[in-house]
C-alpha cells in the first residue's frame, strides 16, 4: 500500500509499515513538514496515489464533501499509546489491505474495521 500518514500518528508507525513492505511517508517527510496544511497533505495523497492515514475527521468531511484525499483510512481510537496503535495495525493489516483495494475510505478502530461502498 501507498500510505501518507498523518502529523498525529507517529514516525515509528511509518518505520513499522514501511518494515511490512508498504511505501509510506509521513507528514513530517512532506515541503513543510507537520507543519502541512490539511490541504497540502491531501493534495500531496492524491497527486502520489497514496491513501491518507489520520485520526483527524477533517479528512474524513473533505472526503465524503468534496473528494479529496481521494482514498481514506481513519483511525477512530481516541488517545491511545503507540504499542496500542502499532498492535491495531499489526492485528488488522491483512483486512485494512484488502478493504482499501475496493473501498476509498475505511475506518479501523481497536473493536472493528469499517469498509464504507464506493458511491
Amino acid at each position: 500500500m501507498r500510505l501518507l500518514l498523518d502529523a498525529q500518528l507517529p514516525v515509528r508507525l511509518a518505520r513499522a509499515l514501511t518494515s511490512a513492505g508498504h511505501d509510506v511517508v509521513h507528514t513530517s517527510d512532506l515541503p513543510r513538514g507537520n507543519a502541512s496544511t490539511d490541504r497540502q497533505v491531501r493534495e500531496a495523497a492524491d497527486q502520489q496515489g497514496r491513501v491518507v492515514v489520520t485520526k483527524d475527521r477533517d479528512f474524513r468531511d473533505s472526503h465524503l464533501l468534496q473528494g479529496t484525499p481521494k482514498r481514506l483510512l481513519l483511525v477512530v481510537t481516541g488517545n491511545t499509546s503507540n504499542a496500542a496503535l502499532l498492535a491495531l495495525f499489526e492485528a488488522y493489516a491483512p483486512a485494512m489491505e484488502a478493504a482499501l483495494e475496493v473501498s476509498d475510505f475505511v475506518e479501523v478502530g481497536p473493536e472493528a474495521l469499517v469498509q464504507h461502498p464506493r458511491p
